[in-house]
């Protein structure tokens, strides 16, 4: 039970030849240096930002979105917690505008809760899924707290709880015009969630977009769920649960705790990641700076994670991985049974990825088995050519295949029609011609005032 002591104590005496790698690598690689002008700086410079960044602590990245360019406009965007737990804080990213046609627009746009995976890395995985999303929504994330952060006396946190955590959120916001997207590992919660709702005659949100979730785990089963299922219960609770070092808040909590589930991740493809960091190297010498910093990028958020509590862990590979009480209508969450047929006057969008290799296909479509109360025309489901798990909500095929599908699923189940354009509609673009004709008329008599978007 002392490896994360052990762990926490190598960091300590590993913390001094990161930093003095990391002056290294800056003083052979600063233009005004003389260091710079000496014969093989660049590699001196290369090997020791390599090694500053393998032995480096990452923290929490930030969402950094600040702005948003819509209609050839931008505007800036505010993040707000809105909401809080000590396990998760529900954020809401607020458009600001000084143009009234604008404001009618945001205004009218239906919002959306992305709920972030427990699942290792934090929210702000989900970066690019939020700043694609602004565009046309109203955007709240859950973002969960690293569970070393939270002092042992605020209790245990179970998958129990997570539920709990999603229904208050949804009904913070008001279900009656929210549509819910989940990603990865939440869509059991919040599927299990809604049905809880819908089966107390609560109101319920428009829409539900599921994407590459373990709703069913039988299906196409993966390395990822192999491995829960190969160990008993006890096995994992001996070896990957550990208590939190007397050095942060949450001293004495047990966990699951980050750093072995970043070499979990790592041990998934090592090959991958050790030509990655090889690469790494080489533009460094190359002076391929662009490339570089992509491959910064990407680590500082790669290698930032959080450690789970262990009450949730091990719910979740009970109920999702080992013993299928979701699929099998086994589930029950407190003394409620968790029916998703009784979800009714709710859509349905399932996503996955073609070659997701943690959820496998299958997994997330098993969702339309279960919701048997939502209408056929209501249930949809997307298989992304080409993707993987990650390509389902992350760059470039997210932005082009994925999000314009997702958009216009949402508009089509909104509660009301807006009084500004719906999002994806050709009357965004009228609205904006009128709005530029309005600008020229008005010749810069226009009245402005500052307002929520």
């Amino acid at each position: 039970m002392l490896l994360y002591q052990f762990h926490e104590l190598t960091r300590s005496w590993m913390a001094p030849l990161t930093y003095w790698a990391e002056a290294n690598a800056k003083a052979y690689s600063a233009s005004g240096s003389w260091l710079s002008a000496m014969p093989g700086a660049e590699r001196i410079a290369a090997a020791n930002e390599l090694l500053y960044r393998v032995g480096k602590d990452y923290e929490k990245p930030a969402f950094d979105i600040h702005s948003l360019e819509w209609e050839g406009e931008v505007y800036p965007v505010v993040e707000k917690t809105v909401r809080s737990t000590p396990f998760c804080n529900l954020l809401r990213f607020k458009r600001y505008t000084d143009d009234a046609d604008t404001i009618g627009e945001m205004r009218g746009q239906p919002p959306v809760l992305i709920v972030a995976p427990l699942s290792g890395h934090h929210a702000t995985l989900l970066r690019d899924t939020v700043r694609t999303m602004l565009r046309d929504h109203k955007v709240y994330i859950t973002d969960w707290v690293d569970a070393r952060m939270v002092p042992k006396a605020a209790g245990p946190f179970t998958l129990d709880d997570y539920v709990r955590t999603i229904e208050d959120f949804i009904r913070h916001i008001g279900a009656g015009e929210l549509h819910v997207m989940s990603v990865c590992q939440p869509t059991v919660p919040v599927l299990a969630a809604v049905s809880l709702m819908a089966a107390r005659g609560e109101p319920v949100p428009r829409s539900l977009v599921m994407m590459g979730g373990p709703i069913d785990t039988r299906e196409s089963p993966t390395s990822v769920n192999n491995l829960a299922t190969q160990k008993p219960l006890w096995w994992f609770e001996n070896n990957v649960i550990h208590p939190v070092p007397q050095n942060y808040p949450g001293a004495g909590r047990r966990v699951y705790p980050g750093f072995l589930q970043h070499t979990g991740f790592v041990a998934m493809n090592p090959e991958r990641h050790f030509v990655s960091h090889w690469d790494f190297y080489q533009d460094l010498l190359k002076g391929d700076l662009e490339d570089a910093q992509s491959h910064r990028r990407f680590y500082d958020e790669y290698n930032a994670v959080l450690d789970m509590p262990a009450e949730y862990y091990l719910d979740t590979i009970r109920v999702v991985f080992q013993e299928h009480l979701l699929p099998r209508g086994l589930w029950d969450v407190g003394d409620e049974r968790v029916q998703p047929s009784k979800i009714r006057g709710t859509a349905l969008l399932t996503i996955e990825g073609e070659l997701d290799d943690i959820s496998g296909l299958g997994q997330t479509r098993a969702a339309h088995d279960l919701c048997t109360g939502i209408a056929a025309r209501d249930r949809h489901h997307l298989t992304v050519k080409g993707a993987g798990h990650y390509g389902i909500f992350s760059g470039r095929r997210w932005r082009e295949q994925v999000y314009p599908q997702v958009r216009d699923f949402i508009a089509a189940n909104v509660a009301t029609t807006p009084a500004g354009a719906r999002a994806g509609t050709p009357k965004k673009k009228a609205t904006a011609k009128k709005k530029a004709a309005a600008k020229k008329k008005a010749a810069g008599k226009k009245v402005r005032r500052i307002a929520r978007g």
